[in-house]
């Protein structure tokens, strides 16, 4: 996103609900459009700068995104390989049974999920593995806005939200049979940090699935172009830094988890 890009962002909210979901005054949106804006390369600041403030940096643009990505993307905010015929919803469900299958998710367990946003994951995993799942998230505005879906869906009794960052959970060692993380820790501005934590809070021996915006190995750091489109992707999405693959299953390894899968699902698209 270039700087006119985050002046039409600004625009695109006015007017409408944003900000702690309710109506907002152009002046603050404006005001915290800029702000968030100046964490990144684009706008003067630097990856330092974002990891040190990681959860300012995100909550400020979960804060401006959530309402437009949910109006006019879904209630799941990741995203999915597609089919030929296939829609939009249709393939982020397909992509959410297979989180649930290869988990291997049966009725009855507890399972975390990390960075949840506004619940939409949550709500359809529950729903077709019948399995009880907490949703972590640090945004106060997602977590009024996802406990107002569990409620709408019927689901208060198998679904909950905690307030935390991933990065220090405010949870127990050894309290869950299954973890996944969608489009979410690529937020924490350690990675490793972020996979050590999410493998204390499971039960030994069980299953985690991790599915991150990494860059690939086509990458050239020295490419003044690939260099501003990674600080385009970082600042269209939050990102202290974007990571690549081999540093996130590095991580993974380090964390203690033996990786058993890798595959870059976007590549299928």
């Amino acid at each position: 996103m270039s700087q006119s890009g985050a002046f039409h962002l600004s625009t695109g909210f006015h007017g409408s609900t944003g900000l702690q979901g309710k109506q907002i005054d152009k002046d603050q949106l404006e005001s915290t459009v800029e702000q968030y804006a100046k964490y990144h390369d684009l706008h003067g600041g630097d990856e330092e700068f974002r990891k040190s403030n990681y959860s300012d940096l995100v909550n400020k643009y979960y804060d401006l995104v959530t309402s437009f990505t949910e109006y006019h993307w879904g209630q799941s905010f990741h995203f999915a390989q597609r089919w030929r015929g296939e829609t939009i919803r249709e393939s982020i469900k397909r992509f959410e049974h297979f989180i649930a299958l290869q988990l291997g998710l049966k009725k009855g367990m507890k399972v975390l999920d990390v960075g949840c946003g506004i619940g939409g994951p949550l709500r359809e995993i529950a729903r077709f593995s019948s399995t009880e799942i907490t949703g972590l998230n640090n945004n106060a505005y997602q977590i009024s806005r996802g406990k107002e879906l569990i409620s709408l869906a019927g689901l208060s009794d198998q679904c909950n939200f905690i307030k935390g960052d991933f990065m220090k959970m405010p949870l127990p060692d050894n309290t869950f049979d299954a973890a996944y993380a969608i489009e979410a820790t690529m937020h924490a501005p350690d990675a490793l940090g972020a996979y050590r934590e999410i493998y204390r809070v499971l039960k030994p021996g069980q299953y985690f699935a991790l599915d991150e915006l990494c860059l690939t190995d086509k990458f050239d750091p020295n490419n003044s172009k690939h260099r501003d489109i990674k600080a385009e992707i970082e600042l269209g999405t939050g990102l202290p830094a974007i990571r690549s693959t081999r540093e996130c299953i590095q991580a993974m390894k380090d964390a203690g988890f033996e990786v058993i899968m890798n595959k870059n699902h976007h590549a299928m698209v």
